[in-house]
């Protein structure tokens, strides 16, 4: 079941089958415990009319995840390109990264952080697990940089290695992010606390 009674009361939480992804909305929003296409569509989700599912998020239908049975009928999720996640906060959406970010991920990351940054103005970009970065990686990590100023956001990086930072001050483009000790320092500063 992939909708469900959100917390406390005159709530549900949609969740996506592919990611784990939620989002929650007003019962109201639903006049049909069952039928639940309002939420769906309000909040650019695909999948079934119906609360069984499955459903999928923005980012995964974005990133292309649902194969297709030939009449555009999702045939369910497909692994996900890589070792990445996106959770949307209120401060901030937060892409997750597991290994190194080079020329076999950098698509995928593109492709990611550009639908985080249309689902929230600012984007965290967990590097915890990462240890490398090459080029390409950079090239991605500017380019979203510049995106997401363009519309008024801005790109954060939280827990980069000692490597990546000197990469990018070797590369003399670490003032062009805010640079954080972890994702909860990031998100805390996101949201002025």
């Amino acid at each position: 079941m992939t909708v469900v009674p959100g917390p406390g009361g005159g709530t549900v939480r949609l969740i996506c089958d592919r990611c784990g992804g939620a989002v929650v909305a007003p019962a109201s929003d639903i006049r049909d415990s069952d039928l639940v296409w309002p939420i769906t569509t309000k909040h650019g989700w695909a999948g079934s009319p119906f609360a069984l599912g499955p459903h999928s998020c923005p980012t995964c239908v974005a990133l292309g995840l649902l194969g297709e049975d030939g009449r555009g009928r999702s045939t369910g999720p497909r692994p996900l390109p890589g070792s990445l996640r996106i959770d949307y906060e209120a401060a901030a959406a937060v892409v997750w990264v597991d290994g190194d970010v080079d020329a076999s991920v950098a698509p995928t990351l593109r492709d990611a952080l550009a639908v985080a940054g249309l689902l929230r103005q600012s984007v965290v970009l967990d590097l915890t697990d990462v240890r490398l970065i090459d080029s390409t990686g950079l090239g991605v990590l500017v380019r979203a940089h510049q995106d997401l100023r363009q519309r008024g956001g801005n790109l954060c990086l939280a827990a980069p290695s000692r490597f990546i930072l000197t990469v990018l001050h070797t590369m003399r483009i670490d003032l062009l992010f805010p640079i954080f000790g972890s994702r909860r320092q990031a998100l805390d500063e996101l949201r002025g606390g």
